[in-house]
């Protein structure tokens, strides 16, 4: 019972974190429109746009800033390009959509550190 209760605990940390980067964004003039958004490939935990630019955007929450930028495997992010390709499927410009990919640490305060184009250039 214990695991299970740990488990519940950590998605409700997660969904809180990810509140806490929708709101960085807002604050940024930036957009949140997906909330774990899932294609045959993956999930992604956040899509914004600001302007014509799409932002995937990969959380990730832990006692420290580096702590939870360990948690993120080169998997996860082969993972998280291969939704980000099905998503932009859907978009008028198709491939040739602007895009960057970021990630989102969240620490034990609650506090944010955003690392834009953390996959690379977009």
């Amino acid at each position: 019972m214990q695991a299970k209760h740990r488990g519940t605990t950590h998605h409700y940390a997660g969904l809180a974190a990810e509140d806490i980067v929708s709101r960085d964004y807002a604050c940024r003039g930036g957009k949140v429109v997906h909330r774990r958004w899932r294609g045959s490939g993956g999930e992604i935990d956040l899509i914004a746009r600001d302007g014509d630019q799409v932002i995937f955007i990969e959380v990730k929450k832990s006692r420290t800033f580096g702590q939870a930028a360990h948690r993120l495997s080169r998997r996860q992010m082969d993972r998280i390009c291969s939704a980000a390709t099905e998503f932009l499927g859907g978009e008028p410009r198709g491939q040739l959509t602007d895009i960057r990919f970021d990630l989102a640490l969240v620490d034990g305060q609650g506090a944010v550190q955003i690392i834009e184009n953390a996959f690379g250039e977009g």
